[in-house]
């Protein structure tokens, strides 16, 4: 009676036979392999990020994360379809199965890690909100903004930090507040608000793209922790552990300074740890559903994570951010990520 009831209840959920918890591990891989490609969620354009270059070709940090995973599965970082996605769509695409993973820009917070279905795999950037206002201001802090129009995009952290960071410091100030990026970008040139906020990476990103750069400063108040990285759907453990190993493996990379340059000399390495990670010793791979080589396809194709910030958003880049909190932690930063063994 109790195996009829529970059955009767999974299919009114919408689990039927071959279905379930059990049968959901190898899901989107499955679908995946059969579509012979990656959906992959990312940003309609952020210099750094992901943003199509020549030839329509995507580049960014958050593309190579994408392009890791193809290399992971297909053994070419190329067998991805880029989804341009808004911030109000994001979310929605992922719950619904139009991407299989989202690697956007996104903070990881524990309403989206809980009741939004959504797990976060990992954290490739650690950012902070800012403000940037136009040097003509005449204005040095977040602090002097008392009554200013901040332009803002809607259904993000961002907006709730806002709201946050004016009430406890009992300013004054009137949210300008649009959808779309191209919307608030056009209001703030326009003069219709006096600031724009958004994390400190995309301020720097979009300031290239404002005509003469110079005339806008970020001001130097990060008023929010803002850790992002790729997120998938709840309910597939062995997905969220291949999005999660594919970042963690071109962090131990670089740790173990192995590059898209020395990866082929270095599978003679006899460093026990270096061996693991190329798949010259363990059957690592068979654990996540993949080839043992999974790792190593991920450095040959797309670089060890330093190189990937290096030349996305770093000293390589038009952005020349410095690595700060994004170095690794035996440089005095946060990325970390635990061994392969």
């Amino acid at each position: 009676m109790r195996y009829w009831l529970a059955a009767g209840l999974a299919l009114l959920a919408g689990f039927g036979p071959g279905t379930g918890p059990a049968a959901a591990q190898s899901s989107t891989l499955d679908a995946v392999k059969a579509r012979g490609q990656l959906q992959c969620g990312v940003n309609t354009g952020l210099a750094g990020f992901s943003a199509p270059g020549e030839g329509g070709i995507w580049k960014g940090l958050d593309v190579d994360i994408c392009r890791g995973v193809s290399a992971a599965i297909f053994k070419s970082a190329d067998k991805v379809k880029y989804v341009p996605l808004t911030a109000k769509e994001r979310f929605t695409a992922l719950q619904s199965g139009e991407i299989d993973v989202l690697s956007r820009n996104t903070t990881w917070t524990m309403s989206r890690d809980t009741s939004a279905g959504l797990n976060f795999a990992g954290i490739n950037y650690y950012d902070g909100q800012g403000f940037m206002v136009k040097k003509s201001l005449d204005v040095v802090s977040a602090k002097e903004l008392s009554g200013a129009s901040i332009c803002v995009q809607t259904g993000t952290t961002t907006e709730l930090n806002l709201a946050d960071y004016f009430r406890s410091n009992k300013i004054e100030y009137n949210p300008v507040v649009f959808e779309k990026l191209p919307e608030v970008l056009a209001a703030y040139n326009s003069g219709r608000c006096d600031a724009f906020t958004t994390d400190v990476s995309q301020l720097y990103s979009i300031r290239l793209t404002l005509g003469n750069p110079k005339e806008h400063i970020v001001l130097p108040e990060i008023i929010s922790k803002e850790p992002l990285g790729p997120a998938v759907r709840q309910g597939d453990p062995q997905w969220a552990n291949i999005v999660r190993w594919v970042l963690f493996a071109m962090i131990n990379a670089e740790e173990l300074e192995i590059t898209q340059g020395n990866v082929e000399e270095m599978k003679n390495s006899k460093n026990p740890e270096v061996r693991r990670l190329l798949g010259v010793e363990g059957e690592f791979g068979a654990g996540i559903g993949l080839d043992n080589d999974w790792a190593y396809q991920i450095i040959k194709l797309v670089g060890n994570y330093g190189e990937s910030f290096d030349r996305n958003v770093g000293a390589g880049s038009a952005l020349g951010i410095a690595r700060g909190q994004n170095a690794l932690w035996k440089n005095g930063g946060l990325q970390y990520a635990p061994p392969i063994r």
